[in-house]
């Protein structure tokens, strides 16, 4: 009975007691983009048309108003070099350079003036991608039309987002490629060529491996940038890094993560 009593006395205390409001965290939004510029870099690229078109240009203001809700306070792009952006921002800021078609310009170095922000910050880490010892082992044991069959998949993937910014803005395509789905669907092609490896030959672990060290350093790095609870920090890159850049941010406990659609919910 005095158990009972003691526990009913706890629980109204604790009923009785103020909540406490959660501590202020900094906040991260991640957005995944398409390379604007198409550099061929990636092992597929998403065919995308001028940027620079009067149309698109149209598209990229409409883009550039939904990332101001988020109210940015420092910008990070997928560069590493510091010294050379600050460079060509300071140019645009003269007035002596014209955006490229790069993705880097177009949103990141637009936003960043248009926001009033003094830098904008290059994030991006060195990495490797071993993905011919992951062709070499299949091809090894036999399983070439296994990856062949996989890289199917993801030319796939890549055909079909290119075939959707025909039709759609720039933001629209953009919701798409962030959206939940898109992104675990990219993170499982990663998945599916880690299965490919034994003892003394990891090679799809290791490509696997590669891949996070990369993405874990670019996460290192945009924690620097935090210098107050109030810092809302954007992180630009593309989009094949959304999904292990958003488990990095959304698993420190210090952080929040956001994401785009949060900011645009008309445009579902």
């Amino acid at each position: 009975m005095r158990n009972t009593i003691l526990g009913v006395v706890v629980m109204a205390m604790g009923l009785s007691m103020p909540v406490r409001s959660e501590e202020p965290r900094a906040e991260v939004l991640v957005l995944g983009v398409y390379h604007m510029a198409n550099p061929g870099h990636d092992i597929f690229n998403m065919p995308a048309d001028d940027v620079l078109a009067p149309g698109r240009q149209q598209e990229i203001a409409e883009l550039a108003a939904v990332l101001k809700k988020f109210k940015p306070t420092k910008i990070a792009v997928e560069n590493d070099s510091q010294r050379k952006l600050n460079e060509r921002y300071a140019q645009y800021l003269a007035g002596q350079y014209v955006l490229t078609t790069n993705e880097i310009d177009q949103i990141g170095l637009r936003l960043a003036k248009e926001l009033g922000h003094s830098t904008i910050y290059a994030v991006d880490a060195d990495g490797d991608f071993p993905f011919q010892r992951v062709v070499n082992f299949a091809k090894a044991k036999g399983e070439s039309a296994k990856v062949d069959a996989l890289m199917a998949d993801i030319g796939a993937m890549v055909k079909a987002q290119g075939e959707y910014l025909k039709s759609h803005t720039v933001l629209q395509t953009l919701l798409y490629m962030n959206a939940d789905a898109k992104v675990a669907q990219d993170v499982g092609f990663y998945y599916r060529e880690a299965n490919y490896g034994e003892p003394g030959d990891y090679a799809g672990p290791d490509l696997l491996t590669e891949w996070y060290r990369r993405n874990i350093h670019i996460f290192n790095n945009v924690t620097k940038l935090v210098a107050s609870p109030e810092d809302h920090i954007l992180v630009i890159f593309g989009a094949g890094h959304l999904g292990w850049l958003r488990n990095d941010f959304a698993s420190d406990p210090t952080l929040r993560l956001r994401k785009l659609e949060e900011f645009t919910p008309a445009a579902h």
